[in-house]
């Protein structure tokens, strides 16, 4: 976009204001400390909400969350020292998961630094930067007021760029006063795969026999979900989605395969493979069961990045570029395979076994999963934490669409649910749904006063199981007392309506939790339904994994 002149400079906040304007920031998340007051100021002479929450690490949580659910740059703007240090947890899922956040921090007085020593400045810490250096894509500090804009473009390109991820912005917080024109800004170039790779991968597919798509979080941030299916139709090949890519098909696809490969019926998708197809997709632990699964005999990966690609699973062919553009590329002179109907069959088949194996094993499970079916509207966007209940959505439940699950398996952050139900509900793209443990609701929970001072539309659902049950079973497994997973907890009704928040208390996932539940998420205002129930996990969690060592 063209610079425009002005005839009297501008400040370094009112510059970033309009850096964040040209990118089409709509809502940015924040807490105000006394270095960073000249961009609220700045911010509010914008269309830009700038949303205020109650801890730092709620502001990049919900930024984090607003990406997920819009797949757009999620901003969080903190002050400088314990205020940046506070995001750095979320900004750690945000780079794990993908997301594209943008944590700008204000840092001393440029007056005030001396390179090398640190003086005692408030807030002053030797390296703002270098906190953030093991977290994110990018560190940008600003060496003067004229370069704001720029840097803040350039930090949110970044951010964006595939693989996408959080990116640190540093502002010495006197140049969000100070005055300067604006200096030039930079742009960058997507790869693309040889037409030499593409014409053997597709030699590759059509001399496969039982060909497997394996999509990960890359696919899905692409877009890439319709050519995919595409594909998949073609080649009548089934499709595993990762935690991360939940939606990217939807759940009436003929090849889409249930989740969750955990489970054996799944598992043997893998197994019998002779060729495996990863898009968008690093092949982690998590998924594999600590690569326990076996090397494909062939595989091709599409990635962005071939070293990511190729870190866990050696791939045979490698087609580096943007996932939904290198699909469409290989859909081209693709001829169709024969046995779709027979694959849509079987999938059918696993589907039913896999939903026989869950009402077996955990019947609360069961009926928690069937009603969040039931009652969900498809606009809906369900956000877990770091709990049982959270691991029972990612494994089992059926996503209907692109960015309706936030899940933060990509850290695996304990407290990721709530605050990030925050961002997601202030995308204004459907109500959001946290489903959240008594142990991980209480890292963010003043962040209660947000939601009822925003109005937002979101429903939080509050597992009571006195403790962290996760790690309480951890303990059981390995034949160990339990140690520190026993918590008293507050009264969260109570609690919840001392913020203004409407809150009620079921027993179970039956029928009164059905009903509540229905009710709370037709609601506008922010609600707090508390389930009592403990649930046993489910097989994606590792003590349940099926694969062992041999």
């Amino acid at each position: 976009m063209p610079v425009v002149s002005h005839a009297k400079p501008k400040s370094g906040a009112d510059q970033l204001a309009d850096a964040l304007g040209e990118l089409g920031v709509g809502v940015a998340f924040g807490l105000p400390g006394v270095h960073n007051l000249p961009i609220w100021e700045a911010l509010a002479d914008t269309g830009i909400q700038l949303l205020g929450v109650r801890h730092e690490q709620t502001a990049a949580y919900a930024a984090d969350g607003y990406a997920r659910a819009t797949g757009k740059l999620g901003v969080a703007i903190v002050t400088t020292g314990p205020g940046a240090a506070n995001t750095l947890a979320a900004v750690g899922e945000a780079q794990a998961s993908g997301s594209p956040v943008l944590v700008i921090a204000t840092d001393i007085p440029s007056t005030l630094r001396r390179p090398g020593t640190v003086r005692g400045v408030l807030h002053e810490t030797s390296d703002q930067a270098a906190m953030f250096a093991p977290l994110t894509k990018g560190q940008y500090t600003v060496g003067g007021p004229e370069e704001i804009a720029g840097a803040t473009l350039a930090a949110a390109r970044l951010a964006l760029r595939p693989q996408s991820g959080p990116v640190y912005l540093g502002i010495p917080t006197d140049f969000l006063s100070a005055a300067a024109k604006r200096a030039p800004d930079p742009a960058d170039l997507t790869p693309v795969p040889e037409p030499l790779d593409l014409g053997r991968a597709r030699e590759l597919f059509e001399r496969a026999e039982r060909p497997l798509i394996w999509a990960g979080g890359g696919a899905l941030r692409a877009g890439a979900g319709a050519v995919i299916g595409e594909l998949a139709e073609k080649l009548a090949a089934p499709v595993l989605t990762t935690f991360a890519a939940r939606g990217l098909l939807p759940p009436e696809h003929p090849c889409l395969a249930p989740n969750s490969v955990h489970t054996p019926e799944v598992g043997a998708l893998w197994d019998e493979a002779d060729l495996v197809l990863g898009v968008g997709t690093d092949f982690d632990g998590l998924m594999t069961q600590n690569w326990l699964m076996p090397q494909p005999p062939t595989l091709v990966t599409v990635n962005i990045d071939a070293a990511d690609a190729a870190k866990n699973y050696q791939p045979d062919l490698n087609l580096v570029g943007d996932a939904r553009a290198v699909v469409t590329a290989l859909l081209g002179e693709l001829p169709a395979k024969d046995g779709l109907e027979k694959l849509t069959a079987r999938l059918r088949r696993m589907s039913a076994a896999v939903r026989r194996r869950i009402r077996e094993d955990e019947p609360q499970a069961a009926d928690f999963l069937g009603t969040l079916e039931e009652v969900l509207p498809e606009d809906a966007i369900l956000v877990s934490d770091m709990c049982i209940a959270g691991y029972w959505i990612g494994g089992f439940h059926r996503i209907p669409g692109p960015r309706k699950l936030a899940y933060p398996m990509g850290w695996g952050t304990l407290g990721f649910g709530f605050p990030a139900s925050i961002g997601s509900a202030a995308a204004g793209a459907g109500r959001a749904v946290c489903v959240t443990g008594d142990g991980g609701f209480l890292y963010g929970v003043g962040d209660l006063a947000t939601a009822a001072q925003e109005d937002l539309r979101v429903t939080v659902v509050v597992v009571e199981d006195g403790g962290y049950g996760m790690l309480r079973f951890d303990q059981e497994h390995s034949g160990l007392p339990h140690r520190g997973v026993d918590l008293v907890g507050p009264d969260f009704v109570a609690m919840a309506k001392s913020f203004g928040v409407r809150s009620e208390r079921v027993k179970g996932f039956g029928r009164a939790f059905r009903r509540k539940l229905s009710a709370f998420i037709q609601a506008d205002e922010p609600n707090v339904l508390v389930v009592e129930a403990a649930m046993r996990p489910p097989l994606n969690t590792s003590p349940r994994w099926y694969r062992k060592e041999r």
